[in-house]
């Protein structure tokens, strides 16, 4: 592992790398959750690995990933628990700083640079509520991870000399930020639930990253399809699926950052919620 060669390798190189692995873990963990890589659940489970992330429980993660994918209610901040949109009530409730950073979170800087503590922020408050309110299966969800978060952390510490703070510093947040880039573009209001989500047609780097990820609109229509089927059946049926997504298609992250990166890409406030 790269952190083990932390003390001889300068910060500015290994942790970049570290946490591009880090997110690519992550990647891998969505993959498992719809039954990749292979056809063994208890496999795919141990596959996914530890909370290299430290924040993220993976049975919690698998329960509202699943929910987000009900399309019908994809963005409703009520109903889609990765949704960055607000509703009527928490938009008119939320103080001038708060619009600041709803504005902020809906460009791609704010979202990369801000978006990583509002993410473990909203998830863990989230949880908390549900937990305060008797919910004994997230409870044990909860326990577990932080079981296995506590053996992570010491290996990093430790294992391999790397103090916590800046493991999370230089490794999960600029981790998370990537996760954020994925998801940035790719679901946008909509009537019609099918040309909510984009298919961003990157083929560097990024889309090894993601897993394909990236061709989101196909990934929602066949959610079973696994990460090295999605180009060839895109490239096969590229022009059917940009019609049924209503033409959402961008070129690729240097697209997405042209147009985004400090003009918010949406209103924060969901129109279609109001309580």
């Amino acid at each position: 592992m790269l952190a083990a060669a932390s003390g001889s390798v300068p910060l500015v190189v290994w942790a970049p790398i570290v946490a591009w692995c880090v997110a690519w873990q992550a990647s891998l963990q969505h993959e498992v959750i719809h039954g990749h890589p292979t056809p063994n659940a208890g496999l795919n489970r141990w596959i996914a690995g530890p909370p290299l992330a430290l924040w993220l429980s993976y049975e919690r993660y698998r329960a509202t990933h699943l929910q987000h994918h009900v399309d019908e209610r994809l963005t409703d901040p009520l109903d889609d628990p990765e949704s960055f949109y607000v509703t009527e009530k928490e938009w008119r409730t939320t103080g001038p700083v708060g619009r600041v950073v709803l504005w902020s979170l809906n460009t791609l800087i704010g979202r990369l640079v801000l978006g990583p503590p509002w993410t473990v922020a909203r998830f863990a408050l989230s949880e908390a509520r549900a937990i305060w309110r008797g919910d004994q299966a997230r409870r044990r969800d909860w326990m577990h991870h932080a079981m296995a978060a506590t053996v992570v952390a010491v290996v990093v510490d430790l294992g391999f000399g790397v103090p916590l703070w800046i493991y999370i510093l230089a490794v999960v947040w600029p981790a998370t930020s990537l996760m954020l880039l994925r998801s940035f573009a790719e679901h946008r209001l909509a009537t019609d639930p099918a040309h909510r989500s984009a298919i961003v047609e990157s083929r560097g780097p990024l889309a090894w990253l993601f897993l394909s990820n990236n061709l989101h609109a196909l990934h929602h229509e066949r959610p079973g399809l696994p990460w090295f089927v999605l180009p060839k059946i895109y490239r096969a049926n590229r022009e059917a699926v940009l019609e049924r997504n209503g033409g959402y298609r961008l070129s690729g992250y240097a697209e997405v950052a042209r147009r985004w990166l400090i003009s918010p890409r949406d209103h924060p406030r969901h129109p279609g919620s109001a309580v």
